[in-house]
């Protein structure tokens, strides 16, 4: 049955989602990547579209921005729609010089100063994970794909806009040097408590979309439609 963030019916949702922030770029993979991709949820314009890719059913939704947002989505999707997997395909901002521009980043853990595990679950740890047999299956598909990943540790951050401090060393370098932590995104350590919880599978593919330590930086429009790699792995993981 419909959810009060999703009017998919029952058997409208694939086992497998790959799950964008943006909605808009559910649609891109939509319309660009899948055969015969119907939109199953439209509930406060998150879209979800279903349709099939090499012939294999999948569903790609937007999870909005954040914890408490992706928290909601990959819940019903894991509860109330029998999904066994969610790939999510972000954005991230690079931490280290080993992630530069449109490089694609393997979450291997998110560490977070986030309370949302202990809330929903009582989970204190500040670090959650992301399937070792999805993550293996992930590097497999990229390796035949003929795409090079970087991983490692990431930042799930609570917050975006951080007021600045004349701290030395900065919040972000304790996190690369003491982590580990190679970029920062705002979602996956919640995907992660989720899936544990419910025993169920999940990933993290990010593209890097701009850097702490370099003045580059991707646009709305390129972060939409340009981060194509990270998309051809998880659709070639089906």
């Amino acid at each position: 049955m419909p959810t009060p963030h999703n009017n998919a019916q029952k058997g409208q949702i694939a086992k497998t989602v790959l799950m964008p922030g943006d909605p808009l770029r559910a649609k891109f993979i939509a319309d660009t990547f899948l055969q015969d991709a119907v939109l199953v949820n439209e509930v406060r314009g998150m879209l979800a579209y279903t349709g099939t890719y090499n012939g294999k059913p999948v569903t790609v939704m937007g999870s909005g921005m954040g914890m408490p947002s992706i928290g909601i989505y990959s819940y019903e999707l894991f509860k109330e729609y029998d999904v066994d997997r969610i790939i999510r395909i972000g954005s991230a901002g690079s931490y280290s010089s080993d992630a530069k521009i449109y490089d694609v980043v393997l979450a291997t853990s998110a560490v977070s100063e986030s309370t949302y595990a202990k809330v929903q679950s009582g989970y204190d740890k500040d670090e959650s994970y992301p399937s070792k047999a999805l993550n293996d299956s992930l590097r497999a598909a990229a390796k035949r794909l003929g795409i090079n990943m970087i991983e490692g540790a990431i930042h799930s951050s609570d917050v975006f806009y951080r007021q600045p401090s004349d701290e030395k060393p900065t919040y972000w370098e304790k996190l690369r040097d003491e982590r580990g932590c190679l970029a920062v995104e705002m979602e996956s350590f919640a995907l992660f408590a989720n899936a544990s919880v419910l025993g169920k599978e999940a990933a993290c593919l990010l593209t890097i979309s701009d850097s702490f330590i370099s003045p580059e930086i991707t646009t709305a429009e390129e972060r939409q439609t340009c981060f194509t790699n990270m998309m051809k792995i998880a659709l070639e993981n089906l």
